[in-house]
C-alpha cells in the first residue's frame, strides 16, 4: 500500500513537471517568434502569449489547471516586487496625489459603478454584482508599460500607471475580501466596520512590510555577498506576502512596500553597484518568466462556450467598466490638477483611461469565489471576457492612440545617443589602464601600444558618431544633461551609503542635489 502511494506521488510529480516544461517551452517559443517573424513585433509580448493561449483553448488543448491560489501566492509576489523594486521613489513621490486618488477612490468608483450598472442592466443581485466590480477594479498594465518604454512615451505616464496598478491591486483585493461574505449571508454590510477593516488590512501591510524592508536593508549593510543578498530579496517577497496574509493583513500592500524600500533605500545603503545590477537582472528575468506563464495560462483557461453563453453580460460589463474608468480618470485627474502642481493633461488622462487593462489579479479573484455562491460561473465567465477584451482590444490599440495623441517620444534616438556616450566612457577608462604606466612586466610594451592604437581608433569613430548625432539632433544636449544629473545623484547616494557602512552615519541622508537641480532648472526656465 505504501509502495503504491509513493509510486502515485512520484507519478504526479513527473506529470506536473511535464506540464511545467510544456508551458515553459510554449512561452519561450512565443518569446522568440518576434525575432524570427518581424511582423509580430507590432504585438506586445504578453498579448501575443494570450493570443497563443486562446488558440490552444479553441482546439481544447489545456496546458495546466490554473489555480487562483497559485496566482495569488506564487505568481503575484514576484510580479509586484519587481515592479516596486524598479519604481523610483522620486517619481512616485512627485505623483503621489494622483496615484493615491486613482488607486483608492478610483477603485471605489469602479466597484460601485460596475456593480450598480450590471445590477440594473442584467438583474444580477447587487451584492454579487459588487463582487464582479471588485474583481475588475485591479488594473494590470504590464503590456502597456512595456510598450511605453519601447516607444519612449512620457515617463510620468509610466510612473502614474505603474504606481496606480501597484496600489490598486492591494485595494481591490481588500475590497473583494470585505464584500465576498455578503452574498453568502455570512456577513452584513456595515460602512463603519468596513472602513475599520480596510484600515487594518492596509495598515498591517504597510507596517509589517516596512519593518521587513528596513530590517533587510540594514542587515545587508553588514556583509557583501551578492548571491545571499539576491536570495534575501526573493525570500522577502514571498515571506512578506505569506506572513501578512496569515495575520490578516494585505499581503499585496506588504510586498509593494518591501519592494519600494529595498529598491530605493536598501539597494543604496546595503548593496554595492555590482550587486544592485545582479539583483535587478535577477528580478527582470523572474518577472519575464512569471509573466510568460501567467499570460499564456490566462488565454489557455478561457472557456469559449461560457463566453458565448454570457456574451450579453460581458458586453454590459465592458461598457460599465469603460464608463466608470473614464469617470475615475477624468474626474479624479482634474481634481488632482486643481489641488497639486502636477498637471496631467487630457491627452495623458486619455491614455490612462484606455490603458487600464485587466489581467491576472482579476482572473484570480474571480476564480477564488466560493463554489456555493449563486452566479459564480457567470461572474467567472464575465471576468474572463472582460480581461480578454482589455488585453486584445485596448492593448492592441494603445500604440495607435499614443500616435494619434502625439505622445510618442524619441526613445530610439535617446537610446542610440546614450549607448554611444556609455561606450565612449568605457573605452576612455580602458585607455587610461593601457597608458597608465602600470604595465605588467611579462607583457611587452609593444603589445600595450598596439591595443591602445586599436582602442583609440574606436574612440575616434565613436566621437565622430556622437558629433554627427549632436549636429543632426540638437535635443541630444538634453539627453547628456539628464544623464549627467543621474550620474551625480548616484554618486551622492553611493557616498552616503559608504558613510553608513563605515559607521559614520546611522541613517541615509535625503538627496540634496535633487532640490538643487530642480531649483536651478526653474531659474533657467527648463
Amino acid at each position: 500500500m505504501l509502495i503504491a502511494t509513493v509510486a502515485e506521488e512520484q507519478g504526479a510529480i513527473a506529470a506536473n513537471l511535464q506540464q511545467f516544461l510544456l508551458v515553459l517551452s510554449v512561452s519561450l517559443s512565443v518569446a522568440t517568434l518576434p525575432q524570427i517573424v518581424p511582423w509580430f513585433r507590432q504585438i506586445p509580448y504578453t498579448l501575443l502569449l494570450v493570443i497563443v493561449g486562446l488558440g490552444l483553448a479553441l482546439v481544447d488543448v489545456r496546458l495546466v489547471n490554473l489555480s487562483p491560489e497559485l496566482i495569488l501566492s506564487i505568481f503575484l509576489p514576484p510580479l509586484l516586487f519587481e515592479a516596486a523594486w524598479n519604481l523610483k521613489w522620486s517619481g512616485l513621490k512627485k505623483n503621489i496625489v494622483p496615484i493615491s486618488l486613482f488607486a483608492i477612490l478610483g477603485v471605489a468608483i469602479s466597484v460601485l459603478g460596475i456593480g450598480f450598472g450590471v445590477n440594473q442592466l442584467t438583474g444580477l443581485p447587487l451584492a454579487t454584482a459588487l463582487l464582479l466590480g471588485a474583481s475588475l477594479s485591479a488594473t494590470d498594465p504590464v503590456s502597456v508599460v512595456a510598450l511605453f518604454r519601447e516607444l519612449g512615451a512620457p515617463k510620468r505616464l509610466s510612473v502614474v500607471m505603474e504606481g496606480e496598478s501597484l496600489f490598486n491591486d492591494g485595494v481591490a483585493v481588500v475590497a473583494f475580501s470585505l464584500l465576498v461574505g455578503i452574498p453568502l449571508g455570512i456577513e452584513e454590510f456595515n460602512l463603519q466596520a468596513s472602513i475599520v477593516q480596510f484600515v487594518v488590512f492596509v495598515g498591517l501591510g504597510l507596517g509589517i512590510g516596512g519593518l521587513i524592508g528596513f530590517g533587510i536593508s540594514y542587515l545587508t549593510q553588514r556583509f557583501d555577498l551578492p548571491l545571499v543578498e539576491q536570495s534575501l530579496t526573493l525570500i522577502s517577497a514571498y515571506g512578506t506576502y505569506i506572513l501578512i496574509e496569515e495575520v490578516g493583513g494585505s499581503g499585496v500592500i506588504g510586498v509593494v512596500t518591501v519592494g519600494l524600500i529595498l529598491g530605493n533605500f536598501g539597494s543604496r545603503i546595503g548593496m554595492n553597484p555590482r550587486t544592485r545590477v545582479i539583483v535587478s537582472e535577477f528580478w527582470e528575468f523572474l518577472a519575464f518568466f512569471v509573466n510568460s506563464i501567467v499570460f499564456l495560462l490566462i488565454g489557455d483557461q478561457m472557456q469559449v462556450s461560457s463566453l458565448i453563453e454570457n456574451f450579453d453580460e460581458i458586453l454590459i460589463t465592458i461598457g460599465a467598466m469603460i464608463v466608470t474608468r473614464a469617470i475615475a480618470i477624468y474626474g479624479l485627474g482634474t481634481f488632482s490638477n486643481i489641488i497639486t502642481e502636477v498637471d496631467i493633461n487630457w491627452k495623458e488622462q486619455t491614455v490612462l483611461w484606455w490603458g487600464g487593462l485587466r489581467g491576472s489579479v482579476s482572473i484570480a479573484l474571480a476564480l477564488s469565489l466560493p463554489i456555493a455562491l449563486e452566479g459564480r460561473d457567470q461572474i467567472s465567465a464575465t471576468v474572463f471576457g472582460v480581461v480578454l477584451f482589455t488585453l486584445l482590444v485596448q492593448g492592441l490599440t494603445i500604440k495607435p492612440l499614443l500616435q494619434s495623441l502625439n505622445l510618442l517620444g524619441d526613445e530610439p534616438l535617446r537610446r542610440q545617443y546614450l549607448e554611444a556616450v556609455a561606450r565612449r566612457v568605457a573605452l576612455n577608462r580602458v585607455m587610461e589602464t593601457l597608458t597608465s604606466g602600470k604595465q605588467r612586466p611579462e607583457i611587452e610594451p609593444e603589445y600595450y601600444r598596439y591595443q591602445a592604437a586599436l582602442v583609440q581608433g574606436e574612440l575616434e569613430q565613436l566621437e565622430s558618431k556622437i558629433q554627427e548625432l549632436r549636429q543632426q539632433h540638437p535635443e541630444t544636449r538634453e539627453y547628456a544633461i539628464e544623464q549627467l544629473r543621474e550620474e551625480l545623484l548616484a554618486i551622492e547616494a553611493d557616498t552616503y551609503a559608504e558613510f553608513i557602512k563605515a559607521g559614520q552615519l546611522n541613517y541615509e541622508l535625503s538627496p540634496y542635489l535633487v532640490n538643487v537641480f530642480q531649483d536651478k532648472g526653474e531659474e533657467m526656465g527648463e
